[in-house]
């Protein structure tokens, strides 16, 4: 029987909704502070406060647990438990009043996502997955797409903007992937992203250069659901190169061939190096790595 991880998702879904009272009260307010992070990459008063907020929820519950959170949150310690925290994924969404963005909650033990939440307060969408115990959406279970292949696929991405070097790459990437697909979507918030993927609304995903707490919760939602969620070259290492394909298993099969066809990690790392530690412990490789929830 498959180790119980309810107090760990009961605190995620907890921490995303302190959150998400704090940016319900800002969205198209008027009233944010906006610093510039780096190149289109930009912090506001909401994300701080919401991360206050997530944060704050989690130390009550687990003060000794570790945390690798966005805007700077850290938690000591050496505790086998580690949370990320993307208190608002979808910034620059949110600064242009599209209701295109989530909180994204996750717990890790060991090296290993064992809980995950997405919430989405515009929608009203609560995606959860807690490991070896199936994947839900507002309460329901969910599972990945069965679309047998890339042929005619309904995909998601996200464009390099933390890494501009990538982008020749990428759009190699792109023109085969939608030469082969129904439809591409760009909708700006990874997290949710991952979360309509492990939904089956999407039926792969694809992106380069993506931080640790934009898709802790992402990849446990997906394969909880069923799906596939590896790097480039088919392994763990998403959460410190930041480069993810997840699907389910067929799409993301043909989808990582696609990818693997114009680069692989090592081609990546020498484009554009990494910008800095994931602080994310790697994780073992195990039979569940690159597959489907094991039933």
């Amino acid at each position: 029987m498959a180790e119980s991880y309810d107090e760990l998702l009961a605190t995620g879904v907890a921490a995303a909704k302190a959150g998400a009272v704090v940016l319900r009260r800002y969205f198209r307010s008027g009233d944010l502070e906006v610093a510039r992070k780096a190149d289109n990459d930009f912090v506001t008063r909401a994300d701080r406060e919401s991360e206050a907020a997530v944060l704050g929820e989690i130390r009550r519950r687990f003060p000794g647990h570790r945390i690798l959170a966005e805007e700077g949150g850290r938690g000591a310690g050496g505790s086998e438990y580690q949370w990320l925290v993307d208190p608002l994924d979808g910034t620059t969404n949110f600064l242009q009043g599209l209701p295109v963005w989530c909180i994204s909650v996750a717990c890790m033990r060991g090296g290993e996502v064992v809980a995950g939440v997405v919430l989405d307060p515009p929608g009203e969408n609560l995606f959860t997955a807690a490991l070896g115990s199936g994947a839900r959406w507002n309460g329901r279970p969910m599972a990945v797409s069965g679309h047998p292949g890339i042929s005619g696929s309904f995909l998601a991405t996200g464009y390099p903007f933390r890494a501009h070097a990538t982008l020749g790459v990428y759009l190699d990437v792109f023109r085969e992937a939608f030469l082969a697909a129904k439809a591409i979507r760009r909708c700006g918030a990874a997290a949710l992203d991952l979360a309509y993927t492990a939904a089956g609304v999407y039926d792969g995903f694809f992106e380069f250069r993506l931080s640790p707490w934009d898709i802790g919760a992402g990849v446990l939602l997906v394969r909880e659901a069923g799906g596939a969620v590896t790097d480039v070259d088919g392994g763990e290492g998403f959460f410190t190169g930041g480069n993810v394909v997840a699907g389910s298993p067929a799409v993301q099969r043909e989808l990582r061939d696609v990818v693997a066809r114009h680069a692989s990690e090592a081609d990546l790392d020498r484009i554009s190096p990494p910008q800095r530690k994931s602080g994310v412990a790697p994780r073992p490789s195990s039979r569940r790595a690159a597959g489907a929830r094991e039933g």
